[in-house]
């Protein structure tokens, strides 16, 4: 049974689950979408808690909610109150937004009607033949925050300013299309509730990671709905972009016992929530939000598989990025990667064939799983993200963590069964420090999110090259900018798929916020009329190199071991002598190369994190080819040319060189 409002020929069908309600009204809305018209109990009942009911000459465009009875009996799971407005979990659109209001909160004595404060419901009949794009690793990926991409865009229309249409509009597409993006990541588009203590603050939340329900889209992201995402997507698709959505299927907007009640709280808390054995009341907190879904049940999982398939189905999306993704195989006995809703997704005709990228950790017990994911499932990398950070902060001994990383990370992940496109590398991501800040700043500045500074990661390893964040010292700036280019260029030659945050490319400032969730602003909306547009040229040059020199993006770990007759990789000094025992426990080694064989061509490339230029020595080529220099970090301007084997390379300070031997 369809749960949701089906439409049919003669009317509506409509089926919720609830395994401890005494029974689900259906409540009708005027056109308007102000007074409640009719409150029809839905008559059947399934042995599995499904209650369903069909209502006569219901059309597509009517307005609906539900309210649940039952026992309001904390002590036992249960938070039953029939004053409070529920919306379907299966809903797939809203005629407006959600705002919260403590009175969703109120207990059920004091007899709030939540109804003027809850969105309605509105049935639709949706196709379902979207096609999405044939199954590819995520390459190039851009992780995109949908509002902040286009809020202060300029050569945008104003009407679509913040919203997904935006990116169907050629300035967006050709800004993509010049980058070179393969994929693009989309912050999530569901339907979202400010958390409590933002509405007390004047702030409200710009991420998205609080949703209610998981398969309806956003109407301040989305006030065009599924014809919207659909029109978007195919836009991107057209231009050979695919299109994943990140999806937050590990909690919902309702927090913890004190949160709202909007939707799975009332409808049926004691079976959608993790609570603790010892309390019915205390719901498990492993995402840090106040609840967790218990996904091991069939009905919760079959919620999060259906509302994917939506995203799939009706709006062409090619996969999905899973935030806090440890939840998703969480039991009562703890993560396994043969938990149920991990199974159901591999196995899933619609979905067994699409993109899926875990978030690889929570922060419940036993939340970090990097490398434990089973297929089909691609994971972030952090392991990356602080390494690379750490050499190029200048931390001693981490050329050998560098050289781990560039190889695609074969310590994280089994190579018999993994290979380096299994993992997104990255350097930053939307929750810490732009890559700007992240060399201009050695501390967080988050004081505008109202925490007294003590929210977001402390532990940065990053570096302001001099001075705390702002200044017009054009020393520091331009060894910002050097090492933001250094930083880049390490993402794009090592193995694995790279990801930038939108703003990367173009020097995006949160002015020290490393966890911007609250600004909702200018600190977290991409400055569009400052880009660096220098930057957005080396970053799209670097893609391009990745793209034209296979051995920088070959899908095999680095072992150096012999691959059609030469070795995969070979460790370099500046001599041009391969690395030794020694050079690799030289904790205050600057200096790290590498050959990456790859067919007819190889890659030669070079990095120095210290603060004087280093004479290298390249190796000679191969029988039979020449050498040139791709690419300077330090001199993004200079024109590749041919590059004598007689000559000495001189490798600026805090820069990576990139040669091509064919």
């Amino acid at each position: 049974m369809r749960l949701g409002a089906s439409v049919e020929a003669d009317g509506v069908h409509f089926a919720v689950f609830s395994a401890h309600a005494d029974r689900i009204e259906l409540c009708l809305f005027d056109p308007a979408g102000i007074q409640e018209s009719q409150r029809l109990p839905l008559p059947g009942r399934t042995e599995g808690g499904v209650h369903f009911g069909f209502v006569p000459d219901l059309a597509p465009g009517a307005l609906y909610g539900l309210r649940a009875h039952g026992p309001f009996a904390p002590h036992e799971g249960h938070r039953f109150d029939a004053s409070k407005l529920l919306v379907d979990p299966y809903a797939t659109r809203l005629d407006r937004p959600f705002l919260y209001h403590p009175w969703l909160a109120a207990p059920p004595e004091r007899r709030i009607d939540t109804a003027p404060l809850v969105p309605r419901a509105v049935v639709e009949d949706l196709s379902r033949d979207a096609r999405p794009l044939p199954f590819a690793k995520p390459g190039f990926t851009y992780e995109l925050p949908v509002r902040a991409f286009s809020q202060m865009r300029p050569d945008l229309p104003q009407r679509l300013r913040g919203t997904l249409a935006a990116l169907a509009e050629p300035a967006s597409l050709d800004h993509l299309t010049r980058l070179g993006v393969e994929t693009v990541e989309l912050m999530p588009l569901a339907a979202a509730i400010d958390e409590r203590h933002l509405s007390a603050l004047g702030l409200t939340n710009a991420w998205g990671y609080n949703p209610i329900p998981h398969g309806a889209p956003d109407p301040r992201l989305v006030p065009g709905g599924w014809p919207e995402v659909r029109r978007v997507v195919d836009a991107l698709h057209a231009r050979g972009i695919r299109v994943l959505l990140d999806v937050v299927l590990n909690h919902s907007g309702e927090s913890d016992r004190y949160g709202p009640t909007l939707s799975y709280r009332g409808l049926d808390n004691k079976s959608y929530y993790a609570a603790s054995p010892d309390d019915p009341d205390a719901l498990v907190n492993d995402t840090g939000t106040g609840n967790t879904f218990a996904l091991w049940r069939e009905p919760v999982a079959r919620m999060a598989l259906d509302a994917l398939k939506n995203w799939v189905e009706i709006g062409g999306i090619d996969g999905f990025r899973y935030d806090l993704g440890t939840v998703l195989g969480r039991t009562p006995e703890g993560f396994r990667p043969d938990a149920p809703l991990l199974q159901m997704i591999a196995a899933d005709a619609v979905l067994k064939d699409r993109v899926h990228v875990a978030e690889p950790w929570d922060i419940g017990p036993g939340g970090y799983q990097v490398g434990a994911f089973p297929k089909p499932f691609l994971e972030w990398q952090d392991r990356f993200r602080d390494d690379i950070r750490r050499f190029w902060r200048g931390d001693a001994g981490t050329v050998s963590a560098l050289a781990t990383r560039l190889s695609g990370s074969p310590d994280l992940f089994d190579p018999k069964t993994r290979v380096p496109s299994d993992g997104v590398n990255f350097i930053d991501a939307h929750d810490g420090f732009t890559l700007r800040d992240l060399v201009s700043y050695e501390t967080k500045h988050n004081g505008a999110n109202g925490e007294g500074n003590r929210d977001g990661h402390g532990d940065n390893h990053s570096w302001n090259n001099g001075a705390e964040g702002l200044t017009r010292d054009p020393g520091i700036l331009e060894r910002r900018r050097r090492d933001v280019r250094a930083l880049l260029a390490t993402l794009f030659v090592a193995r694995g798929n790279p990801m930038i945050v939108a703003g990367d490319e173009l020097g995006r400032t949160q002015g020290g916020n490393n966890n911007a969730y609250a600004q909702d602003n200018e600190t977290f909306w991409i400055d569009w009329p400052a880009a660096d547009d220098e930057l957005i040229a080396f970053t799209a040059r670097l893609q391009r190199l990745r793209r034209a020199l296979p051995s920088l993006s070959l899908d095999r770990f680095l072992t150096g071991e012999t691959v059609e007759g030469e070795m995969d990789v070979v460790w370099l000094r500046a001599d041009g002598g391969e690395m030794r025992p020694e050079d690799w426990a030289d904790g205050n080694r600057a200096l790290l190369g590498l050959r990456l064989a790859g067919g007819s061509e190889a890659a030669l490339v070079y990095f120095n994190r210290g603060w004087q230029p280093l004479d290298i020595h390249v190796p000679e080529p191969a029988s039979g080819r020449s050498v040139w220099l791709e690419l300077l970090s330090d001199r993004p301007e200079a024109e590749p040319r041919p590059f004598d084997i007689g000559q000495v390379l001189t490798l600026g300070a805090r820069s990576v060189a990139i040669l091509r031997e064919g």
